[in-house]
């Protein structure tokens, strides 16, 4: 099994197998802290940040359970698209993103 740092999985484009369709490239990820064992949950993908803030997405969080397959060129997921609207996270009114 291969290792991948986050900084590698950035780097990978994220695609819907159920529909073919580009949802980006992860800009954070969701951890379960325990002393034993952490796990990777999900993958955060960051919605568009618009012209000025203008036209401004939501983020797309993608559960571990959705993903198939990471391989070297892109991160393959299934989600249905009756399911899609479950992943998306309505961004905070004040939260501000610098990059």
């Amino acid at each position: 099994m291969k290792r991948y740092s986050t900084a590698e999985l950035r780097k990978l484009e994220i695609i819907n197998l159920c529909n073919g369709g580009r949802l980006g490239y992860a800009t954070d990820f969701e951890f379960e802290a325990d002393h034993e064992c952490g796990r990777l949950l999900a993958l955060v993908v960051c919605g568009n940040g618009g012209f000025l803030g203008i036209g401004k997405q939501d983020d797309v969080i993608i559960p571990w359970r959705m993903i198939e397959c990471i391989g070297e060129d892109a991160i393959l997921v299934r989600i249905p698209p009756q399911e899609l609207n479950s992943c998306v996270c309505p961004r905070s009114p004040g939260k501000k993103k610098f990059f």
